[in-house]
């Protein structure tokens, strides 16, 4: 039963009992017991889906299909179990995979936005969350930019970094001597494998902000935003886009796999 439904069942057995003069002592319980249920089920709704207690986000994920969401090649790395969203790339399989928001929330097509990901990832994972991408069948994004996901994998561009851009790195991989990428060196890690924490990314007019967990890790200022452009990663900046997760193959003898829930977005003004 819906919150509405235990609201109506609640205000029609008030109505029932002022109607037949029964406000006696039955009567107080069931409508004590009601108004827990109700407490309860509005209680654990709102834990359950943040969007509905931070104000102006939307929810792009329902916790229980892949509907509003499109992945071509190598689709079955992504798929919904207990209410995530599981990409799971078995050792064996070496090619990427995307699922690209194609839903209805603003048209799939963000300029200014607040990006909230709740993640956790397993030892050896490689993941990422793009904007201002598009839809392709295949291959990595030729389009926009991703934050990368990463705590423990060989790639030393760890989670929060605007991969080959701007980064972050906390070991026990380092930069090699020929980097001339821009680089955070952090005393440790912000984040860690097999704990959920939350991702959030900030675009307005040019400028990303990342925080992981509500702590901001790096802020960036993007030239050229509101033009089509080469990023230094090689792919195509474009002034407004979509979201996507990636799925990365894995390290060698390992796998790589990775949850998001709560996936949420605050449209701001353009």
């Amino acid at each position: 039963m819906t919150l509405w439904a235990w609201i109506g069942f609640h205000l029609d057995l008030t109505q029932s009992c002022r109607a037949t003069h029964l406000m006696n002592k039955e009567c107080s319980v069931k409508f004590l017991l009601t108004a827990v249920s109700v407490l309860l089920l509005a209680t654990s709704s709102l834990a359950a889906d943040p969007s509905q207690t931070e104000e102006g986000f939307v929810s792009l994920f329902d916790g229980k299909t892949l509907a509003g969401w499109k992945v071509g090649d190598n689709a079955e790395l992504f798929q919904v179990r207990d209410g995530t969203v599981v990409m799971d790339c078995p050792a064996t399989n070496h090619r990427p995979a995307h699922l690209f928001y194609v839903g209805d929330v603003n048209r799939h097509d963000f300029k200014n936005f607040d990006l909230k990901v709740d993640v956790m990832t397993f030892p050896g994972a490689n993941s990422g969350i793009y904007f201002h991408t598009k839809f392709q069948e295949a291959g990595w994004p030729n389009f926009g930019i991703e934050c990368q996901i990463d705590n423990s994998h060989s790639d030393w561009r760890r989670t929060g970094s605007l991969w080959g851009i701007s980064n972050i790195s906390w070991g026990p991989e380092t930069p090699s001597a020929k980097n001339k990428e821009p680089v955070i060196i952090l005393p440790k890690p912000p984040v860690t494998d097999n704990v959920w924490y939350t991702q959030e990314v900030i675009y307005l007019s040019g400028r990303v902000v990342v925080k992981l967990d509500g702590k901001t890790m790096l802020e960036y200022q993007l030239p050229e935003a509101d033009a089509e452009h080469t990023l230094p990663t090689k792919r195509t900046w474009l002034p407004r886009g979509t979201f996507a997760l990636q799925g990365h193959p894995p390290m060698p003898n390992h796998i790589s796999k990775a949850c998001f829930k709560n996936i949420r977005v605050k449209v701001l003004p353009d």
